[in-house]
């Protein structure tokens, strides 16, 4: 073999290793999976590229080398217009995987539970101590959005929402506002004829209540005909849960005789129909069952301290019924 053949020999096969090395590091580096041990948050911020991404990588995500995503990109440029946002970044993703998300704009969502039976400043609190909301306009919002009765209680509709990274608060509330006055306008026409409420808001109102005296699901509709009843009897409806919300901040976890007998606009052993307002966000089954109660002539109920209540036509049975579980007699 000539000389020059020999160093053409040498030249090609080093040519061939470097470019097998380059094709190893470059699948390496594209393929291999990065180095998160659990799903991480990766925000990408407006006006920030694939260089903010790739010095991440590098930095926390074990990536080796930046020049294989560089030259991916020059070949699909696509690959570099990324989206701005919060994304979730798992242990089974590698370099093209993450490149694919945030092309995708594919944030991560994030969730809160708006539970049935808590009150507007139950919400209010939830909401502005998530840790991934902004509250800073929920307070004006509020005041802003001013619905019938001129309170949020009872006018949101209780769900899990969904929501990216620094979504407004306001944001959910207006979502949960919305759903509830929809289903309200949808359901009010279909109710039960004769029913004794002037109103949506009214049948809200005794949703509210229905909400708060259920602690078994089927029966909403049962409890809903013992204060439909009694509304129709002109009897006061001398329920529990509106005390305690008229008593605000000073209810501590004991009605006493003074509690039952004080004149506020939510006591309803004082005062004669429904509260001025709703005491506590209602579920669509409350709503439902408020609309569509039994058919029953009973007056009385009285909790059996599981969750269940037995139920009474006239007052010499309840009162039979409070010795045997409420006084133990």
């Amino acid at each position: 073999m000539s000389k020059w053949k020999a160093i053409l020999l040498i030249v090609v096969v080093s040519l061939a290793g470097v470019f097998f090395f380059a094709y190893q590091q470059f699948n390496s580096t594209l393929y291999t999976k990065l180095a998160f041990s659990q799903p991480t948050l990766y925000e990408l911020k407006r006006g920030q590229n694939m260089h903010h991404l790739l010095r991440y990588l590098g930095e926390e995500g074990g990536l080796s080398a930046n020049w294989p995503v560089k030259l991916l990109v020059k070949i699909d440029p696509a690959l570099a217009r990324l989206k701005a946002g919060t994304y979730e970044l798992t242990p089974d993703m590698n370099a093209l995987d993450v490149i694919a998300l945030l092309v995708s704009g594919k944030e991560k969502l994030f969730d809160i539970r708006l539970v049935e039976g808590f009150r507007w400043r139950d919400w209010s609190q939830q909401l502005q101590s998530h840790p991934h909301l902004d509250a800073t306009l929920l307070d004006e919002f509020a005041q802003q959005l001013n619905p019938q009765g001129g309170s949020l209680e009872g006018w949101l509709m209780p769900d899990t929402y969904h929501f990216t990274q620094g979504t407004q608060a306001s944001e959910l509330v207006n979502r949960a506002y919305q759903d509830m006055l929809d289903f309200l306008q949808a359901q009010w026409p279909n109710r039960k004829a004769d029913l004794p409420y002037n109103s949506p808001y009214e049948a809200l109102i005794m949703a509210s209540i229905v909400e708060k005296e259920t602690g078994l699901a089927e029966e909403r509709p049962r409890i809903a005909a013992v204060f439909v009843n009694r509304l129709r009897k002109k009897m006061r409806l001398q329920t529990d849960p509106t005390v305690i919300y008229g008593m605000g901040e000073a209810f501590d976890g004991d009605i006493r005789r003074q509690d039952l007998r004080a004149a506020t606009p939510y006591n309803t052993y004082v005062i004669k129909g429904l509260p001025p307002t709703p005491i506590a966000m209602v579920s669509r089954e409350a709503l439902m069952a408020t609309l569509h109660p039994i058919d029953s002539d009973e007056l009385y109920f009285v909790s059996r301290n599981d969750g269940s209540h037995v139920f009474s036509t006239n007052l010499a049975d309840h009162n039979a019924a409070v010795r045997q579980y409420q006084l133990k007699k």
